[in-house]
């Protein structure tokens, strides 16, 4: 089944001009009816946790209501509501098939929104492999850095296996996996490393950990989470690289009930690749882990701690 990934992420919040304001901040575009948009489309959407028209929340803390997939066309649609039909409710209606996963995690799919991008990314110098023609600056003369599409979202759910299970029904192999705790999904659409990984906790923390948009490159998630702290955001975790998709990240605490990444230069898997599995821990969480600082210049004595 050609599922892309996430088109759009769907939250019932108690705080409505909290939330509009930090994915402002966080660099998403205001596209109407509290949808906020990457550079292709794909989207945060915000309600009212009391919103009637959303889907059941999950009866956790989690404010996640719905998880939107974008597919590459009808004939994906048809194949997804004849699946998910064999043993589950679904509905359809103005294009959007629309369900509940094992977990309890509302779902919709629909012909993805996306709109193909054609930006330069970052390219890096080494030597024997030269990536910028002379005279290409590596900075580029506009440093907006804004996130490009929705990347991926990650579940905590109490039973990790059940839930592979149902996403393999619809087309998703595991590219990588953490032992006893869960795996990272690929669908059939994208070359992602993953659009899913999910982490098994008991139910009580059942709901979205976070999700992440994807950026340029390396300098566009720095510059991007350094704007964000400025602005007064907590940052939560990085910035740093990730071993398993090899992207570099940086998550930040949010209103939305989980935490919220920039993360860039996630690797592409096909099918030819063999998924590896190790158990959790920190080296294997990340290859390095950075902490933010305010910028100095060294125009007087070095800062406390520096080598002399």
């Amino acid at each position: 089944m050609n599922i892309i990934g996430p088109d759009a992420l769907v939250f019932g919040v108690e705080d409505l001009p909290a939330c509009r304001q930090y994915l402002l901040d966080y660099g998403l575009k205001d596209a109407g009816n509290d949808r906020y948009e990457a550079l292709d489309g794909t989207a945060i959407v915000l309600r009212a946790k009391d919103d009637a028209t959303l889907p059941a929340a999950m009866g956790t803390a989690s404010l996640l209501r719905e998880t939107v997939y974008g597919v590459a066309d009808v004939a994906t649609l048809d194949a997804i509501e004849t699946e998910l039909r064999r043993d589950r409710e679904v509905s359809r209606r103005d294009g959007v098939v629309r369900s509940v996963d094992d977990m309890g995690f509302a779902l919709a799919f629909q012909v993805t929104v996306r709109r193909a991008l054609d930006m330069k990314s970052e390219r890096v110098n080494g030597p024997g492999d030269a990536q910028r023609a002379p005279n290409q600056l590596g900075l580029p003369a506009e440093d907006q850095a804004l996130p490009r599409t929705l990347s991926h979202v990650v579940y905590f759910v109490p039973d990790a296996a059940k839930a592979e299970a149902f996403y393999q029904r619809l087309g998703f192999v595991c590219t990588d996996r953490f032992t006893g705790v869960g795996p990272f999904l690929r669908p059939a659409g994208t070359l992602d490393h993953h659009t899913l990984f999910m982490i098994q906790t008991p139910p009580f923390m059942k709901g979205c950990e976070h999700f992440t948009f994807h950026m340029g490159g390396p300098t566009e998630v720095l510059l991007a989470g350094t704007r964000f702290v400025e602005k007064g955001y907590q940052s939560f975790w990085g910035p740093g690289r990730h071993r398993f998709g090899s992207n570099w990240f940086w998550y930040f605490n949010s209103p939305l009930g989980c935490h919220v990444e920039y993360d860039a230069d996630m690797d592409l898997h096909d099918d030819q690749w063999a998924a590896r599995e190790v158990p959790m821990g920190a080296d294997a969480s990340q290859l390095f882990l950075f902490q933010y600082r305010e910028k100095w210049a060294p125009s007087g004595p070095p800062p406390p701690g520096a080598a002399h």
